[in-house]
């Protein structure tokens, strides 16, 4: 028996990019074609087998650990990057400004969805969704430099719409306008949720 069941949710990739070096600007640049191996998107700053640990692992790890990289795609979802624009006051947002790999529209609650999913598109290349991306205050400075007084508002209108971060489980390239369809993990939730959140 399948332990990840395919599901109805057919999202559209709609914005592709990398972010060639994140020590220069986190601004990702866009394209039209992404090849992504097992070490994540071609020519991105974020890619690698493996990373040094950051503020998301600290109560595993000290930081910069070298740690297995589950954080090579920073995907977020159409309808929230909408979201988010318009609690800040913007008409839009580029996701170029938040350092996006990629934009997918039509899957809901796109940012909370199952740790374990997997993101398979229409040639087989899958990610697998890590978890839900936490709001920082990097993009703060690219977007401040586009939208000036804009920059700092980011951070809270980004929470809970951050979009997830995820790993590539199976070679290819994604390209603009391609279907993804959504897997999700044939398990319940743990009983203990929020004991273990609560401890």
């Amino acid at each position: 028996m399948s332990a990840l069941k395919p599901t109805h949710f057919i999202g559209r990739i709609t914005w592709l990019g990398h972010v060639a070096d994140r020590d220069a600007a986190l601004e990702s640049q866009g394209l039209p074609v992404l090849r992504a191996s097992f070490a994540g998107p071609e020519g991105e700053a974020h890619g690698g087998l493996t990373r040094p640990s950051c503020s998301r692992v600290l109560a595993q790890y000290r930081r910069n650990t070298e740690i297995r990289n589950t954080r090579q795609f920073s995907v977020l979802s159409a309808d929230d990057l909408a979201a988010i624009a318009a609690e800040m006051g913007l008409a839009e947002l580029d996701p170029s400004l938040v350092g996006a790999t990629m934009v997918i529209a039509g899957i809901p609650d796109f940012s909370h969805l199952p740790p374990s999913s997997r993101l398979q598109g229409a040639n087989g290349a899958t990610l697998v969704v890590d978890m839900n991306n936490r709001p920082c205050t990097l993009p703060a400075r690219p977007i401040e430099t586009r939208h000036p007084g804009f920059g700092k508002r980011f951070k809270r209108a980004a929470n809970g719409r951050r979009g997830i971060t995820a790993w590539v489980e199976r070679e290819g390239s994604f390209t603009l306008g391609e279907e993804v369809r959504l897997h999700i993990p044939d398990q319940p939730v743990w009983a203990h949720l929020d004991e273990g959140r609560a401890g």
